[in-house]
């Protein structure tokens, strides 16, 4: 077995990745990226000794969220990026022992596994051979405890995604740090048992909710709240430069830095909530959205003729022929692709995106693939804006239920699901959807209610926290003891670790009855997948008629 990865929807088979990734990641990101989370947990053991007084510094917990980050699914695909990353990871370990050494803090011995000398790391070769084997998912015999501490893992790497993006905006909780680094050790201690990690899995939920209502407060205060706003889906005639991610303090140094420069700028799949931010509409170079989803990239890309800006994960690497783009693809933050430009950060967290602007230069204006509008920016505090307007509609029965449809989008043809399951809801429910899972309805005609567009986005996948504020404030308006008692059912499509973070803090704030799709996470052993259906209710989805059933949809 080259490589073990199962933490995607897509995993082979519904079990996991062994040849090399559904998503293009080779045998030696895998393996990197195992050991990148290896060298974490050694920083892990002597910040735990060191944070009690203060002496662990804020670049330390940055790199272990950024670390984290380049591990999530379609974040990195540079070997050689992730290669240093892990001996950098190893330096500082190494650095934060010596600190410990002085102090006279001795760490546990049961973490001595984790302490391979660093100049285990120095050939490449040798550390993807015997040592890549210590970090890999199957070194956890046991199929239940691997099953929860692999569902952690894929937690605090959402956690992680969310937190660093709000770090860019300079909003910080070393409280959501502290418990990274808690349940990193956690993960490590071969004693612990099953009721304690499923004790750790819902403190995830925990923190989860509070990195989302961080970068919530982020977003929110540095560019004010989303507003209801109609989306350009067409084009200029301009140069453009298409942004994908979610960062969206690179959002702003790009509009900032391409003003007055004859360049276009476009949003692409999961930064289309950007154009609902106020701050960002006073920048008449700012066009609109081009293309769908993430993975549509392989064609979208195509057309719009102009340089492409990862700023986070959803990158679809080259299958085996060069991508025709490729030259005009740039990376920052945790993302990275061999062969294309990484955009770094200066000390001041600034960057130089005069590289991309000049590509944009000598390109033609993208290719025009659709036109007219979609509407966006129901976010918490616009839907609470018209909450009285949507209490009556629910109190007059205009509207009998709200769907939650939030989540991710993928390639995979059963997909189609979520599409005809938007189309054939009755004229009274409500879509409420967050993440790149809009793109399969978001661009129908389903209409209103009095007024009330029927689907309600309120952004990116981080975003499905305003879901949950708005699910609470319509408990409290309706005087509801538990929020399970509302009219909303919830059919969520996922994908990746943010969607695991998202769904463990959902379970934090007592939602039950979730079902998750297409497919239930390949990472859930029999017995630990019994648990959350007998606790919270989890499901799976069928087909479009026997699901509305079980919604109690008709």
């Amino acid at each position: 077995m080259s490589m073990f990865c199962f933490q995607c929807q897509e995993a082979a088979g519904g079990r996991g990745c062994s040849v090399r990734g559904v998503c293009g990641k080779t045998p030696v990101e895998a393996k990197l990226q195992d050991l990148l989370i290896y060298a974490l947990k050694g920083m892990a053991v002597y910040t735990s000794l060191l944070r009690p007084s203060g002496n662990v510094e804020e670049r330390i917990d940055y790199f272990t969220l950024n670390s984290l980050f380049m591990t999530i699914t379609n974040s990195n695909f540079d070997d050689e990026t992730l290669y240093e990353q892990v001996r950098t990871a190893v330096e500082i370990r190494d650095e934060l022992k010596e600190v410990c050494d002085e102090k006279g803090l001795v760490p546990d011995k049961k973490y001595d596994h984790l302490m391979a000398s660093a100049k285990d790391f120095k050939d490449k070769d040798e550390v993807l051979g015997a040592l890549a084997e210590k970090a890999g998912v199957m070194r956890n015999n046991n199929e239940d405890i691997r099953s929860l501490k692999e569902m952690i893992t894929y937690g605090l790497k959402g956690m992680s995604a969310y937190t660093e993006h709000a770090y860019h905006l300079g909003y910080k909780n070393p409280e959501i740090s502290a418990f990274i680094e808690k349940a990193l050790l956690a993960i490590e201690d071969y004693f612990i048992s099953a009721e304690d990690l499923v004790a750790l899995t819902l403190e995830a939920g925990k923190f989860g909710a509070e990195a989302m209502a961080l970068l919530d407060k982020a977003n929110t205060e540095t560019y004010g709240h989303p507003e209801i706003t109609k989306v350009n889906i067409g084009v200029g005639k301009n140069p453009g430069i298409l942004i994908s991610g979610h960062d969206l303090r690179d959002m702003e140094q790009l509009l900032e830095q391409t003003q007055g420069t004859g360049i276009d700028v476009y949003t692409h799949s999961e930064m289309l909530p950007a154009n609902s931010y106020p701050a960002f509409k006073k920048y008449d170079h700012f066009i609109g959205n081009y293309g769908s989803s993430w993975w549509h990239q392989t064609k979208d890309f195509v057309s719009f003729n102009g340089p492409i800006l990862f700023t986070s994960n959803c990158i679809v690497p080259s299958r085996g022929t060069d991508l025709p783009y490729k030259s005009r693809v740039f990376t920052t933050n945790s993302c990275g692709l061999a062969g294309c430009t990484h955009i770094a950060k200066d000390p001041e967290g600034k960057k130089d995106f005069s590289a991309v602007i000049e590509a944009a230069k000598k390109c033609s204006a993208p290719v025009e693939i659709e036109s007219g509008e979609i509407i966006g920016g129901f976010a918490h505090n616009q839907v609470l804006a018209l909450a009285d307007k949507v209490v009556d509609a629910v109190k007059s029965g205009a509207i009998k239920k709200f769907v939650v449809m939030a989540g991710c989008d993928a390639r995979m043809q059963d997909r189609k699901y979520y599409e005809e399951f938007a189309k054939a809801l009755p004229k009274d429910t409500v879509i409420l959807t967050a993440g790149c899972a809009k793109y399969r309805y978001n661009k129908l005609d389903l209409g209103d209610i009095g007024g009330i567009p029927r689907v309600l986005d309120a952004g990116q996948c981080n975003d499905s926290y305003s879901l949950a504020v708005i699910a609470m404030k319509l408990q409290e308006v309706f005087g509801l003891d538990d929020i399970n008692d509302l009219p909303i059912a919830y059919n969520i499509a996922w994908y990746e670790q943010k969607a695991v973070i998202v769904l463990l803090a959902l379970l934090y704030l007592g939602v039950k009855n979730i079902h998750l799709g297409p497919t239930l996470p390949a990472f859930l052993s029999p017995n630990v997948a019994s648990v959350l259906v007998d606790k919270f209710g989890i499901a799976g989805i069928t087909d479009v008629e026997n699901d509305m059933k079980i919604f109690g949809i008709n």
